[in-house]
């Protein structure tokens, strides 16, 4: 039997691409096995945000021509789009695609084993207009299902080379969005995580929104006991969708919304669309209607010009909005970007010391918001056994280990957060 591998760098959204891929070789008759493994067809699916991302894709590449000499070598997505020329002189590459024409990989692949002709397929990105769908009906060995809905962003925040590598933005139709929902949850997917590059932007384009799409599937898909943002932007959080987290207990309270830096001039040279004082005073609204709610974030550290003090700003500022804990990330120069092409470019080794620090602050919150929950009942997703226990998360996005039994493995089960130790939450 054919086999295929897939690695998979990157977000979320790049995630949910790569089970569609695998939905499709399955379906063809293909045999998935793990990328250390010996395969016929190796997909790297790249990821451009960082340099790092871009060195780990080339990687990839060598590791599996190293495993199989023979194999057929795929690479797509974002790294493709965004560096045409270095993909093109590649050694050992059979296929090419960027971030237009995902669903026809599995085709391209097939023509691949008969003729091993080099295919590439990359387009013009900010000209593609419409949604490309993969075919998705399952996430293998998971119980939390992504379901990309949104693609493209239009913001050009002055670091971010997304722009250019996803393109403009652009929704998947309503109807398909709950059409593949509702398989997903027809083959046991409690939980569905709402994704896309700019999700909260989600039907623009097509005259609806993710407020409407979000009530549609809890009205209309039965058996479906959770729905998560993955990500959003503070703008995009109206007062309507967050007066229906509040009073809709299918919606998680957990918000994942990236500040990128907690000091005004910094967010002013990111072109980021606000600053500091309205992200506060929407934080505290927020927890206004929800107390208990987590709020997560992106932090970047060593933006160009980011003086000390400037970054004491931002530390300053973390604490006093009291995230529930951070994502951290060193700055990275991304070649046609406008933060490239500013002076006053910072040492790697300061931002790394910059993120250390951040890193410290985000243990602190993260342990004190997860002491918050000791002796509540909260409701949690067993997704796996480990370590003894059964685990899964609660809506907050906490980590739980629960006692009790493995029959329960992929239910929605309420317990009571007992103890918080070595860095983990006990409950029955």
């Amino acid at each position: 039997m054919t086999t295929f591998a897939i690695a998979t760098l990157g977000c979320k959204v790049n995630t949910y691409e790569s089970q569609g891929y695998e939905s499709a070789l399955l379906d063809k008759g293909y045999e998935e096995v793990s990328f250390k493994d010996k395969a016929d067809i190796y997909i790297i699916n790249t990821c451009a945000v960082t340099n790092t991302a871009g060195a780990k894709s080339r990687q990839k590449i060598h590791q599996a021509h190293a495993a199989n000499p023979n194999a057929i070598i795929a690479v797509v997505g974002c790294y493709v789009q965004t560096s045409k020329d270095a993909m093109e002189a590649m050694e050992h590459v059979d296929i090419i695609v960027g971030s237009d024409g995902k669903s026809q990989l599995a085709d391209m692949i097939e023509h691949a084993l008969i003729h091993r002709d080099k295919q590439i397929m990359l387009h013009d990105v900010r000209q593609v207009k419409a949604f490309e769908a993969l075919p998705i009906h399952k996430f293998e060995h998971q119980t939390r299902a992504f379901l990309k809905i949104q693609d493209g962003c239009n913001q050009f925040c002055s670091y971010c080379i997304i722009p250019y590598a996803r393109g403009a933005e652009r929704s998947l139709k309503e109807e398909e969005a709950l059409r593949v929902a509702t398989d997903l949850v027809k083959n046991g997917h409690l939980e569905i995580v709402l994704s896309g590059i700019h999700t909260g932007r989600y039907g623009r384009d097509i005259h609806t929104n993710l407020l409407h799409l979000m009530k549609r599937m809890v009205n209309e898909i039965d058996g479906l006991k959770r729905i998560r943002i993955s990500s959003i932007e503070m703008n995009e959080l109206s007062d309507e969708l967050l007066m229906y987290m509040k009073e809709e207990p299918k919606i998680a309270r957990h918000l994942h919304i990236p500040i990128q830096t907690a000091n005004n001039t910094v967010l002013k040279n990111m072109n980021r669309p606000y600053d500091v004082e309205w992200f506060k005073q929407r934080v505290a609204y927020i927890r206004s209607l929800m107390p208990d709610i987590s709020i997560s974030t992106d932090v970047i550290t060593g933006f160009p010009q980011e003086s000390e003090e400037e970054f004491a700003d931002t530390m300053k500022n973390i604490k006093e909005i009291n995230f529930s804990f951070l994502h951290v990330f060193p700055f990275s120069k991304r070649d046609n970007t406008v933060a490239a092409k500013m002076s006053g470019h910072i040492e790697n080794k300061v931002k790394k010391e910059r993120a250390g620090k951040l890193i410290e602050i985000s243990k602190e919150l993260y342990d004190n918001y997860k002491e918050r929950f000791i002796g509540k009942e909260v409701d949690v997703l067993l997704e796996k056994m480990e370590d003894g226990y059964l685990f899964g998360h609660t809506s907050e996005y906490l980590p739980v280990y629960v006692k009790g039994n493995p029959e329960d493995l992929h239910k929605m089960k309420k317990v009571v957060i007992q103890t918080f130790e070595n860095d983990k939450l006990y409950a029955v």
